[in-house]
């Protein structure tokens, strides 16, 4: 954890400093995610949701409502404007303070996203699914979560091939951190490995065991195993009963170097947090 003391994310009025590692709770208001789809779908529920992972220790909220779960079919940028957009206002006139990311590969969505309220752009695809994203991100001038993934949701779990899967997406992550640069992009930029966009089982405990040698690169690492199939295909389960399994790995990426724990159980991993903080603090 302590590979993470010079790390911190900041904004007009905010900043979020990641000595601690921080948990980023998951907000679907989508019909389709793998595990939690239909559940916040209603103004209500999400509203609900948020309160609660809030009051639990989550230091973001990230909002999505296209599921990108492999396979997903794509919805649309009118649709994804649609159900983002009145969401996001709803969400900033009750939780003012809170910080909120935007889970989307599209520019445009961002755009408006961060218009609306938001105040991160969380994006799956790191660049390359939309070639506007980047001067986006430049002319927004917010923190960006740029994310590994190989292919589209639609395709990206047909046979993923690597030679040396952590050294092709530390290769990715230098290519478009150098594209990021070229728009004046050098800081406020979290690298995600993209545990199950395009990888086996297998590949995706290698990034995992290695997390260290992405924060070489000089920022700061998302781990998001919450409940995926990295878990459930191990242990032969389903993601309703993946907690206790998340809670394991999301120990491994503390302890690997991890800065942010993005996670649809946010007490679980605030308590892992901590109790990696106290074990790492006695060394």
């Amino acid at each position: 954890m302590d590979k993470s003391t010079s790390f911190s994310l900041n904004g007009s009025g905010w900043e979020i400093n990641l000595a601690t590692p921080v948990v980023m709770g998951i907000l679907n208001i989508t019909p389709d995610s793998f595990f939690d789809g239909g559940k916040y779908t209603s103004e209500k529920n999400f509203l609900f949701q948020t309160e609660k992972m809030l009051k639990e220790g989550a230091a973001i909220i990230d909002v999505g409502v296209a599921s990108t779960r492999p396979g997903a079919e794509e919805v649309s940028k009118e649709e994804e404007i649609k159900r983002l957009i009145p969401a996001m206002q709803s969400l900033r006139n009750e939780f003012p303070e809170a910080i909120f990311s935007v889970d989307t590969y599209r520019s445009k969505v961002a755009q408006l996203a961060v218009e609306t309220g938001a105040h991160i752009i969380n994006d799956i695809s790191g660049g390359t699914l939309d070639i506007e994203m980047f001067q986006t991100v430049a002319a927004l001038k917010v923190p960006y979560i740029l994310m590994h993934i190989k292919g589209t949701p639609q395709n990206m779990q047909h046979d993923p091939q690597y030679v040396d899967v952590v050294q092709e997406v530390k290769y990715f992550f230098r290519k478009q951190l150098r594209k990021l640069k070229n728009f004046g992009v050098s800081e406020n930029i979290v690298l995600d490995p993209g545990f199950g966009f395009g990888k086996t089982v297998e590949n995706n405990y290698e990034l995992l065991r290695d997390i260290s040698s992405f924060i070489d690169l000089g920022y700061p690492v998302l781990a998001g195993v919450s409940r995926k199939s990295i878990i459930n295909k191990v242990l032969g389960i389903v993601p309703d009963v993946a907690l206790n399994g998340t809670t394991v790995l999301n120990t491994i990426a503390l302890m690997n170097g991890s800065s942010i724990l993005r996670v649809h159980d946010v007490k679980e991993a605030v308590e892992a947090v901590k109790l990696v903080g106290f074990y790492t603090g006695l060394k």
